[in-house]
């Protein structure tokens, strides 16, 4: 049997001491003098499209939505479960699982938070009607009923949820899944205030409408600008929460956005500019700062109708791949302890052993060697050159990667016709397949393996490339149902190497830098998924 309980010790010190934090000057647990002015901001490179967590499909919206509504459960500083709504989470078989809310859970205008509120949001995420990009991820927990629902072949209540009572959640799933208490985290998988959806519609997530359960609400937003949250005096932990306010900055240039931060216009930012970390660090020990990141960093190809035909060819495909210089990308350009990829799974996944993929064991040389053997075979050259389009979203070193892709390419008599575009624009135009190649990145959604690798089955929504393959699917769904899906894992992989369904370039770090005075930053959590009710801000000194 799997359970677990309300509180670990850290988390029942601070509610044992919770009520006093808004009459101290002090840290009531560490003793730190707290700044008069409790509030963090931050820089987001791109705006978010929405906060909706059911149609969220991106990290700087699922960061926002964190802080705005609260699911089942939550991640401490190390990426461990902890309670969120749930007070409790149990299962005898790993298939049905049974969560105890609590009673003090409310919505910020008042309402409680109950399990029928969960059932309404999964309903909500997997019904065709709501056009989630992260249907699939419904399906993906093996949720009973979910791939019906989505495919229009059932009705939504079906879905293998139900309230048992108002603090009573059970989840029914195809096949026993004992991670399934960390896919609880996502934000597709948040509640949402059915009252408040059906009487905005669309306009919901307006700061005059929006009802949340989440330790701040939306208090203000100009599109391309900022955003504000306000502390929520009606979520359970308020007295817990010492940061009062949240503003997020959208600044698309790292230069200037770095700029901005050593005026001290905001507390974070990552996506630093390239090349800049080692200086910082050196400069700043005690604000730079690197940890891993489930995260890899790729190039997207276009294997649709619409795609350019010359990449059909796998051996294309390969020589790009292979031309690709990672060690300069990683080395040159970053300079941040990122790893060259020639695999999609982030090596730090937990439980994942890193395959072998034979490119990777030739020098670079060899490499080059292949590729330019490879065009040959396809028709292709400096005698016949093929022309592609790469595209990015806004981002200085996005643009310096693909510059010096492009020209790794050259000698292959590729010549690549580069644009940017503003997230919104770009994600559209990724989703609708109008590319050639595409700068990507996929960030875990939970700590396994299958979070990376279903992204390029055939029925994922996100899988951008439209790379199909029946043996990928078949090893992904027997994957999915094994005691040990390792050696399914290395196959996996290995397919996608051999087909080149994706250029994989590098595995992330968490690079950023952090103003000092905010402190419990979670830095052992790979997932970067952070909560500012953890945080607060000690007096400068």
């Amino acid at each position: 049997m799997t359970r677990n309980l309300l509180l670990t010790t850290a988390t029942a010190v601070l509610v044992a001491s919770g009520s006093m934090l808004a009459a101290q000057d002090t840290h009531p647990v560490t003793g730190e003098p707290l700044a008069e002015s409790q509030v963090f901001k931050y820089r987001l490179l791109d705006q978010f499209p929405t906060i909706d967590p059911q149609l969220i499909e991106e990290t700087a919206g699922g960061h926002v939505a964190r802080q705005l509504f609260e699911g089942l459960l939550t991640q401490d500083a190390e990426g461990s479960l902890r309670p969120g709504v749930a007070t409790e989470w149990s299962s005898e078989d790993n298939q049905t699982w049974t969560f105890k809310l609590r009673d003090n859970a409310k919505w910020s205008n008042g309402d409680p938070v109950t399990a029928h509120d969960f059932v309404y949001a999964w309903r909500r995420a997997a019904d065709p009607a709501t056009a989630s990009e992260y249907a699939w991820y419904v399906e993906l927990t093996q949720m009973k009923g979910a791939k019906e629902i989505i495919a229009g072949e059932a009705a939504t209540d079906t879905l293998g949820v139900k309230a048992i009572d108002d603090h009573t959640l059970e989840v029914t799933l195809n096949q026993p899944l004992p991670y399934f208490p960390q896919m609880a985290v996502h934000y597709t998988l948040m509640p949402t205030h059915q009252a408040t959806i059906e009487a905005h519609g669309n306009d919901w997530t307006d700061p005059e409408n929006i009802v949340v359960n989440g330790a701040y609400k939306l208090a203000e937003i100009r599109v391309n600008e900022f955003f504000r949250l306000e502390k929520n005096p009606e979520y359970w932990g308020a007295e817990d929460v010492i940061i009062e306010e949240v503003v997020g900055y959208v600044i698309n240039d790292a230069n200037q956005a770095l700029s901005r931060f050593q005026a001290g216009e905001f507390d974070m930012m990552d996506d630093l500019p390239a090349g800049s970390y080692p200086d910082l660090e050196e400069e700043s020990p005690e604000t730079a700062h690197a940890t891993p990141r489930l995260c890899s960093y790729y190039y997207t190809i276009n294997q649709s109708e619409s795609g350019h035909e010359a990449l059909k060819d796998v051996n294309v495909r390969k020589a790009l791949s292979y031309a690709v210089r990672r060690d300069v990308i990683v080395d040159q350009i970053l300079q941040a302890g990122q790893k060259p990829a020639y695999s999609f799974t982030h090596w730090a996944t937990a439980d994942f052993e890193l395959p072998t993929i034979d490119y990777s064991q030739l020098s670079q040389d060899e490499r080059m060697a292949q590729a330019m053997e490879l065009m040959k075979e396809a028709g292709y050259g400096p005698d016949n050159p093929l022309e592609l389009d790469l595209i990015y979203n806004t981002s200085e070193n996005h643009k310096q990667i693909a510059i010096a892709v492009s020209q790794m390419w050259k000698p292959l008599g590729v010549e690549i016709n580069l644009s940017n575009y503003e997230w919104q624009s770009y994600l559209d135009i990724r989703g609708n397949q109008q590319f050639d190649l595409a700068r990507s990145a996929w960030c875990a959604d939970y700590n396994e393996a299958s979070t990376f690798l279903d992204l390029l089955t055939s029925n994922n929504a996100n899988n951008d490339g439209k790379y199909v393959s029946e043996e990928f699917d078949k090893l992904l769904d027997e994957a999915a149902k094994a005691d040990d899906p390792q050696p399914l894992y290395t196959k996996a992989e290995e397919v996608l190497a051999r087909d080149m369904a994706i250029i994989p370039i590098y595995h992330y770090t968490q690079n950023f830098v952090l103003n000092p005075e905010v402190r419990n930053w979670p830095m052992e959590n790979a997932e970067n998924n952070w909560y500012v009710r953890d945080l607060y801000r000690v007096a400068a000194e």
